[in-house]
């Protein structure tokens, strides 16, 4: 299983809808790092609070992407946009599971991952 990683962001005020865009621009640069996917949530709650995720088979890799020049920049450019510290959490993904086309007889498939032990 691919080892997953949170960056809980917090945009300072006023900022949240430019903030969005800023994740936008900087996440999918994981994938040149070796991520399989990420995500960006944005909570309806508090606008202000983002989360991003991702996956990466190898942890080293997050790490290249973290303290990678892109990524450096990045927050040097947007460091006003976001409270600080922001401590990145490593995660092991345990089990997921999600809808699927439908299978040969018409029902919805269902495709459940299993978690290594």
């Amino acid at each position: 299983m691919a080892d997953g990683f949170l960056i809980p962001w917090y945009a300072t005020a006023f900022r949240g809808d430019s903030f969005e865009e800023a994740l936008r621009e900087i996440a999918p640069v994981a994938l040149r790092y070796g991520a399989t996917e990420y995500w960006i949530y944005r909570r309806y709650d508090d606008h202000y609070i983002f989360q991003q995720y991702s996956l990466f088979e190898d942890p080293h890799d997050f790490e290249r992407y973290w303290y990678g020049p892109e990524f450096s920049d990045w927050r040097g450019e947007y460091a006003s946009w976001y409270t600080v510290p922001v401590v990145y959490v490593p995660m092991k993904l345990v089990g997921s599971g999600r809808l699927g086309p439908a299978n040969g007889n018409g029902a919805p498939g269902v495709s459940p991952a299993r978690a290594e032990p």
